[in-house]
């Protein structure tokens, strides 16, 4: 089981509002470079998608679940097909007829995380991307790097992160972007 983090990013480290809808003022700035830099499987999760499980915070659930239903391409089918987690402290449920295959968590998401037998993916979801790095859970990183520079914005490594070091597993061009992988170095 790994736990794998996958993040829109900035030359800068910027992971929030790629997309724009939490209206920040220099939001949607992975969606400026083209659709075909954002489209389809670019974080090469095939079959971890197939077999694994989604780990989402309530407002990455509550904005995929507007995208993802209504799609039918065959990424779009992986994502609406694999079983969904959903940390929230304020949802009562995850209404699966919004979405197919959601649940809501019962409890920390570090410990759903230390009792699942899956691969788990999270995707956005900065709260619950902050705990599991806290908890030195995050196996690997495929972060997909956007030419452009924020300068102000929540960072995916704030500078009060712990100490971790990485070891890249490749790296390749995504249209204006480029995709790394990285991996928690052997201790």
């Amino acid at each position: 089981m790994s736990v794998i983090v996958i993040e829109f990013i900035t030359l800068d480290g910027i992971v929030s509002d790629p997309d724009g809808s939490a209206g920040t003022p220099l939001g949607g700035w992975a969606f400026r470079h083209g659709p075909e830099t954002v489209a389809g499987d670019k974080f090469r999760l095939g079959r971890t998608l197939d077999e694994g499980v989604l780990l989402l915070g309530r407002a990455t659930w509550q904005l995929f679940s507007r995208l993802w239903p209504g799609r039918d391409d065959p990424f779009a089918a992986r994502m609406n097909a694999v079983p969904k987690l959903v940390a929230s402290r304020t949802l009562t449920h995850a209404d699966t007829s919004v979405w197919a295959n959601s649940q809501l968590l019962d409890g920390d998401p570090v410990d759903a995380v230390k009792h699942e037998r899956r691969d788990v993916v999270i995707t956005g979801s900065l709260s619950v991307v902050d705990r599991l790095i806290a908890a030195d859970m995050v196996d690997e990183y495929r972060l997909l790097t956007f030419p452009s520079v924020l300068g102000t914005g929540r960072r995916l490594f704030p500078t009060d992160s712990p100490h971790a070091e990485l070891e890249c597993l490749a790296a390749e061009q995504a249209g204006a972007a480029v995709l790394t992988r990285y991996r928690r170095a052997a201790r």
